[in-house]
């Protein structure tokens, strides 16, 4: 029996499977190398698990090409990572959003519930919480008012999870990420696009630097959440995986300054309306139940981050 990460090739789905193999998991990875950031980075982390993984290259909109993987391989629990992501990114791109991050999550779903699979671990999103004066954020929070398409995908993709625990019987375990980061990150997100503006001198634009917070989470953290997750099904459960600790854009930026040991070109502006000015996770429930212990502090995972860029640019 195998553990199917969907995704797998993404920056979290590879360290997810990293872990899993080196645990002794029998780990089935499928990935469509969705060009939104340069493939060629995705077919390099398939290439660094040497082998220890089994690759499928697979579109989760694609029923045909999802059931063969289904058929083929011997699925006991499934991680589901894959889809669109970007809040910003998605502006604009309502359809496209709703047709994969809720459509292909019901193709998968449909997957589990045809091919017998047990548990179904779900990858949602602290941005699902909107703009709130409540905090932190706790998984019993309304969640109804998001703030963009990739957000309101998410929510709608952890309520038709829950249709097929109620009407199937599957075990279903939804995840809310919060600001993951760490070494291989997607070159997209801030952690990567600031250390390399502070490197190479670019102007870095920051939207409500004093005030605008991030509850950012290290990468292996956040596996070992999803580990612990994997290994405990509990019928229908939502988990809040975050450190618990907001840190301010300008805090953020000064750690990577104090690192590299050069100042960032930095211009201000106001964020635009998709971006919640907090994001701030509540962790109680899953330090009790998956006993989750964030190890990582941000200094110290952004000093991992850039001896990883150092080692990857020659620097």
């Amino acid at each position: 029996m195998a553990i199917l990460i969907t995704g797998g090739a993404g920056f979290i789905g590879s360290h997810l499977a990293r872990s899993l193999v080196e645990q002794g998991e029998r780990v089935v990875v499928i990935d469509n190398f969705d060009p939104y950031y340069d493939p060629a980075i995705k077919r390099a982390r398939i290439e660094q698990l040497g082998g220890r993984v089994a690759f499928e290259l697979a579109d989760i909109c694609q029923v045909d090409q999802l059931e063969a993987v289904f058929q083929k391989h011997a699925i006991e629990k499934v991680v589901h990572l894959a889809g669109l992501s970007s809040v910003r990114y998605s502006i604009n791109r309502d359809l496209l959003y709703m047709q994969v991050n809720l459509g292909g999550t019901m193709n998968v779903l449909e997957m589990c519930k045809r091919f017998g699979v047990r548990h179904f671990v779900l990858a949602s999103t602290s941005s699902i919480y909107g703009q709130t004066t409540k905090v932190p954020f706790q998984e019993e929070d309304a969640a109804d008012r998001p703030l963009a398409s990739y957000p309101a995908s998410k929510r709608s993709a952890e309520l038709f999870a829950h249709v097929y625990h109620n009407l199937y019987g599957l075990d279903v375990t939804i995840l809310r990420f919060f600001n993951v980061y760490g070494e291989d990150g997607r070159p997209d997100m801030m952690p990567i696009r600031t250390l390399e503006s502070i490197v190479y001198g670019h102007k870095l634009t920051l939207w409500n630097a004093e005030t605008l917070k991030r509850d950012w989470t290290y990468v292996a953290d956040t596996v070992a959440g999803i580990v612990a997750a994997l290994n405990r099904p509990m019928g229908f459960m939502t988990f809040n995986l975050g450190y618990g600790s907001p840190v301010s854009l300008a805090e953020f930026v000064h750690i990577y300054e104090e690192l590299v040991g050069r100042k960032a070109v930095a211009e201000h502006g106001e964020a635009p309306p998709s971006e919640p000015l907090i994001t701030y996770c509540d962790n109680t429930r899953a330090k009790a139940l998956l006993g989750f212990a964030p190890q990582v502090p941000l200094a110290q995972g952004l000093m991992h981050v850039w001896n990883w860029f150092k080692a990857k640019h020659g620097l």
